[in-house]
């Protein structure tokens, strides 16, 4: 069959897709055992474990990982003399931040203005729209699918607790193959076929300042009593210098990106900065975002403007997050950010530095018959080649999986391009997206099958 036949199955398939997505956005499977949600994230464990029994795929099951969620697996391990090819996404999403001020409910897909809007529709239930639209395609054009398969859905990405890196350490033949599909990232822009080869590593430090037994009157203490979050606020404003650019003691921050630029009009339209406002940090875009460190303070617990009073406060506590690029470690870079916060802790201040955990950063190998496989894939699917670019992001399992598997390549692909607004109000997915992708995937596996990729 060629290629054509492929692109129609795949665009006939697209109604179902749209209906499926819908069905697995419906379920708020976010994995914050805060939250309470751990019935609607198994649902939606077992809604993926039934689609991939329908497809024929055998020793379908959910794993019990050690953080308490569960992954889905499942194998189609019938040809011999082909290579075997594993497929990754998530079905975890992020919190949906503040329901009301999403312009359609975040778990209801709603399609407005030639996009699907829902959370999770790009990251990373999109993804698994894309998996299955190619897997089907495949099927209904060929009649069976050309490489050996094993899929692997997460249920606590988002989270950052570990739970499929820890099971798979302790299964390590389980996913053993010859290339790995990671079904978590998006192309550089809408409509330009894009390999992401580097991923940044993240670490967490939680900040907690206390300064006195209780809170004060500000009128009768302010001025000498010391304010815990003043000195968080201090201390939280050393990590930037003046152009914004992270600055922590003795952590490198002058990398360079050698691949694709990335335009500042572009990036300012995709981030969405207000007319005015100054971009931060220094170098080119891709550096910023690829190459180098990049602080972020991810929350503060203080009160909110609507509930404060006239008071100097007690005790302050921050969440701060740090982008690692590729090449720096991981467990090096947060010593050092805490060892920065000390340094710069004000008035003697009672401090409490949590580290929190984290991921190592990534860089890819490209030069394998997967990366070319997918270069001629991506040109037949979009009709223009291929780019590859970095990705800010973070996805742990990545270095778990090249830990164990050393000789395997590992490809990541998606539909989460830059309008998708993944993690933020109102994420969606394109479908032309979704169905250009699913038809890259489809078109892939069929070439890579004829490399004998083992």
């Amino acid at each position: 069959m060629t290629a054509p036949d492929l692109a129609t199955a795949v665009r006939d398939l697209m109604p179902r897709a749209q209906q499926e997505l819908a069905e697995l956005v419906a379920f708020p499977s976010i994995a914050d055992p805060e939250l309470g949600l751990e019935q609607e994230c198994r649902a939606a464990a077992q809604w993926v474990a039934d689609a991939l029994r329908a497809e024929g795929l055998t020793e379908v099951r959910l794993l019990d990982t050690p953080d308490g969620t569960q992954s889905v697996y499942g194998e189609l391990l019938s040809r011999p003399d082909a290579p075997t090819v594993l497929l990754y996404a998530h079905y975890d999403v992020q919190p949906e931040l503040d329901a009301k001020a999403w312009t359609t409910p975040p778990f209801e897909l709603t399609e407005r203005d030639g996009r699907w809007y829902g959370r999770g529709a790009a990251d990373c239930k999109g993804n698994i729209l894309m998996h299955l639209t190619a897997l089907r395609a495949l099927r209904q054009v060929d009649g069976s699918l050309p490489v050996n398969l094993k899929v692997i859905v997460e249920g606590s990405e988002e989270q950052g607790t570990g739970g499929m890196e820890k099971y798979a350490l302790g299964a390590p033949e389980l996913l053993l193959a010859d290339a790995i599909v990671i079904g978590d990232v998006g192309n550089f822009a809408n409509g330009l076929p894009t390999a992401t080869a580097s991923l940044r590593g993240i670490t967490e430090v939680e900040v907690e300042v206390r300064t006195l037994a209780g809170n004060l009157h500000s009128g009768q203490f302010g001025g000498a009593a010391p304010d815990a979050l003043a000195a968080l606020i201090k201390m939280l404003g050393t990590l930037y210098d003046e152009n914004g650019a992270t600055t922590i003691k003795d952590l490198p921050a002058d990398q360079t990106w050698p691949g694709v630029s990335y335009p500042e009009d572009r990036f300012r339209a995709d981030a969405r900065v207000l007319d005015g406002v100054e971009l931060i940090g220094g170098g080119d875009i891709a550096d910023r975002l690829w190459a180098r460190p990049a602080v972020t303070v991810l929350g503060i617990d203080v009160p909110s403007v609507l509930h404060s009073t006239s008071s100097v406060q007690a005790g302050a506590r921050a969440k701060v997050s740090l982008r690692v690029p590729p090449g720096m470690d991981v467990d090096a870079a947060q010593a050092k950010l805490i060892a920065h916060l000390e340094a710069v802790a004000p008035w003697h201040v009672s401090l409490r530095l949590t580290p929190l955990s984290g991921g190592a950063p990534f860089l890819a190998e490209t030069s394998g018959p997967a990366y070319e496989a997918l270069r001629g894939a991506m040109r037949e699917a979009f009709g223009q080649k291929m780019v590859v670019a970095g990705e800010g992001g973070s996805i742990p399992l990545c270095n778990t999986l090249r830990t164990l598997y050393p000789s395997a390549e590992i490809v990541l692909i998606g539909v989460e391009e830059p309008g998708c607004q993944i993690h933020a109000l109102d994420e969606s997915v394109d479908p032309v997206e979704l169905e250009r992708m699913a038809l890259a995937e489809a078109l892939f596996l069929r070439a890579y099958a004829g490399t004998r990729g083992n």
